[in-house]
């Protein structure tokens, strides 16, 4: 299956918002009542979320974007922390018009989505972290993180971009050729390798550190959260996210079997419902509460 394929038959458009003078790639699909936000990992792009846009789009209008600092979107020269990428998207859902929304954050864009609804939780409607980061900082983890990904953006044998996107997969047959080489594209392009150290900032220790999702920071989160985890996820084992559900308030956590950090993308048939039903749980409760 191509990206094409997975969006065949669905009305959608890529778009470029100001997002606050930062231009920002958004796919945007579906014209619900409510809104879902998706956000992707370090390095990656919206593409992350092709095979979960078409499940969601015939309820809610639906919004990938790529992140600050990444894919096509603005590349300011500073470093990424979390609070930039926190206004970034703020400035992004102000520049739509959108107050309240679902987020669904990956990796990085969990970090981002968690510590959003821990600062401002009357935007967030409901929260779902796939295989998220930001509770810990693991040393090996950051490194392989930072190695793996400089590698692939110094050099242009699409090889190493390949490689960079294997780490991601328990079965390398969902790293499509179509993702890496979207991916190898947008790792070469000027701004992109001129600003990876800014990309990079959060796999610097004392940097992560000040920027941590600490448990009395998710202990502030008051939407609804579903917690998504692979137990093959090589950037963190399962008791991080059992640990993590622990520390946020009536949150569900669903596990799945041969599954590495992508979950979304590699159990895509699995996801999707279980993301519609959570998602249709959170919006009732939403408005038993008004």
């Amino acid at each position: 299956m191509t990206i094409w394929n997975e969006l065949a038959g669905l009305d959608f458009a890529v778009k470029t918002v100001d997002a606050a003078g930062v231009p920002t790639r958004s796919l945007q699909a579906g014209a619900g009542e409510e809104a879902v936000i998706f956000l992707h990992g370090t390095s990656g792009h919206l593409e992350a979320f092709a095979r979960n846009i078409a499940a969601h789009a015939p309820h809610y209008e639906c919004h990938a974007i790529d992140m600050l600092g990444h894919g096509y979107t603005g590349k300011p020269d500073y470093p990424y922390e979390i609070p930039r990428y926190v206004d970034h998207l703020v400035n992004y859902l102000d520049a739509v018009g959108l107050d309240k929304v679902h987020l669904v954050g990956e990796s990085l864009g969990g970090w981002v989505a968690a510590y959003l609804a821990s600062e401002q939780p009357e935007r967030v409607l409901s929260l779902q972290l796939l295989a998220a980061g930001g509770t810990v900082a693991n040393p090996d983890v950051m490194q392989r993180i930072r190695t793996s990904t400089t590698k692939a953006v110094q050099s242009n044998d699409i090889e190493l971009t390949r490689a960079r996107l294997h780490l991601l997969m328990h079965d390398p047959v969902n790293a499509t050729e179509e993702l890496v080489e979207a991916r190898h594209r947008i790792y070469h392009q000027p701004d992109f390798v001129a600003n990876i150290h800014n990309l990079l900032s959060l796999q610097d220790m004392d940097t992560r550190q000040r920027n941590l999702l600490r448990p009395d920071r998710l202990a502030r989160i008051q939407a609804p959260t579903l917690v998504v985890w692979g137990h093959e996820n090589p950037f963190g084992d399962v008791p991080e996210a059992e640990k993590m559900a622990a520390d946020i308030a009536g949150a569900q956590l669903q596990l799945y079997p041969e599954c590495g950090h992508w979950p979304q993308h590699e159990q895509a048939a699995l996801y999707n419902p279980l993301s519609l039903e959570f998602l249709a749980k959170a919006s009732e409760r939403v408005k038993s509460v008004v």
